[in-house]
């Protein structure tokens, strides 16, 4: 996508929930030069509060007050995924691009809805997950395009472990509609997927639930009880459009943590770091070789915020920017593709498709600055 550059100098920004996820935008954002955190907001105002000061940004408040200052350019969206859709069409309403946490909304339709709002009033939609931007899955592709395992055939993916209650303070939405291992951790993998492979053709799952209820493992409220709406393992088959398929398992009831991609081609096979992560290693194991080798991680690591700094420099360049809402559509309306699989025990044709994704350049920095 390209459009006319708007506005010069760095790109105001505000947040929109003050929760966990929250520190870890507000410590890289504020090292980017090339935006302006002016607002954080919350439906605890004190806590908006609190996390402004804590950060030196200049407002706090609740997401209305927020949305009327004018410098803002960008909002981004860490509610709670229920709340997506709704602080999305919210923001797009009040004149500001969005750039939200995964997935992008809770059902397709919602994440068209917000796509349309965006189109027609000429904004933006970017959203997580940007990991896929970082140093050790940007090395990934650029090993890929230059063919170090030749053709790529088929990927395996697994995130499994025993669940986020044993130290998330307050778990309880993480086993709420529109999350679970699919939609809360999947987005990493099945991101990174599309991004190397694009998009997907077809998925057929199956999944299950362990437990009826959890327990509170961390904080004030240890030893609390609440109940699990979704299913917490979940087994996922695709098929690329282009041709790769691709096995996908997504659990919170094994006692062994697990995160791994392997992509294995027709000359060998890579091993992909943590799609959950910035970094590597990044390792490969040709049809020759006896032991896996190290291959060169080279990148920015900064953390999550990148896509909201690759979204303000797309903006004041008139370039496309990566970690797109279209992107977030297709991985949203795959996900619900596998949800519907899993339920009607068969395969599942999606109709969405996905943009190819630019690779980053090696050098691209995200503490310059480059928006005079």
């Amino acid at each position: 996508m390209s459009v006319a550059p708007r506005g010069r100098g760095p790109v105001g920004v505000a947040l929109v929930g003050a929760g966990v996820i929250s520190t870890q935008y507000l410590t890289a954002l504020s090292a980017f030069p090339d935006v302006r955190v002016l607002a954080v907001a919350d439906l605890d105002v004190d806590r908006a509060r609190a996390a402004a000061e804590e950060y030196g940004v200049p407002a706090a408040g609740d997401v209305a007050s927020v949305l009327t200052i004018p410098e803002v350019e960008i909002v981004v969206n860490l509610t709670v995924p229920a709340a997506h859709a709704e602080v999305a069409t919210a923001a797009l309403r009040a004149g500001k691009h969005v750039y939200g946490e995964k997935p992008l909304a809770l059902a397709p339709s919602d994440g068209a809805k917000i796509l349309a709002e965006a189109q027609s009033r000429g904004l933006r939609v970017g959203n997580a997950p940007d990991t896929f931007l970082g140093a050790g899955l940007q090395s990934a592709a650029r090993a890929l395009a230059a063919g170090v395992i030749g053709e790529p055939v088929s990927a395996t993916a697994v995130t499994q472990g025993p669940g986020p209650e044993r130290w998330h303070p307050s778990p309880e939405f993480l086993y709420q509609y529109g999350a679970g291992p699919l939609f809360d951790i999947g987005p990493y993998y099945l991101t990174a997927l599309v991004a190397l492979f694009g998009p997907v053709a077809r998925v057929a799952a199956t999944a299950r639930r362990a437990r009826d209820r959890r327990v509170i493992g961390s904080g004030p409220r240890a030893g609390t009880g609440f109940a699990v709406d979704v299913p917490t393992h979940v087994h996922a088959l695709l098929d690329f459009a282009g041709g790769p398929s691709a096995s996908a398992t997504f659990s919170f009831d094994s006692s062994v943590p697990r995160r791994v991609i392997e992509i294995t081609g027709t000359e060998g096979t890579l091993s992909l770091p943590d799609p959950n992560t910035f970094g590597g290693p990044l390792r490969v194991r040709a049809l020759a070789d006896e032991e896996w080798r190290e291959l060169p991680v080279t990148g920015t690591t900064a953390g999550r915020g990148i896509g909201v700094l690759d979204l303000a420099r797309a903006l004041r360049g008139g370039t496309g920017h990566r970690a797109s809402g279209e992107l977030a559509q297709h991985v949203l309306d795959l996900m619900t593709g596998v949800t519907d699989s899993a339920e009607r025990h068969g395969f599942v044709e999606l109709d969405s498709s996905a943009p190819e994704v630019r690779t980053l350049p090696a050098d691209w920095d995200p503490v310059a600055a480059t928006l005079a």
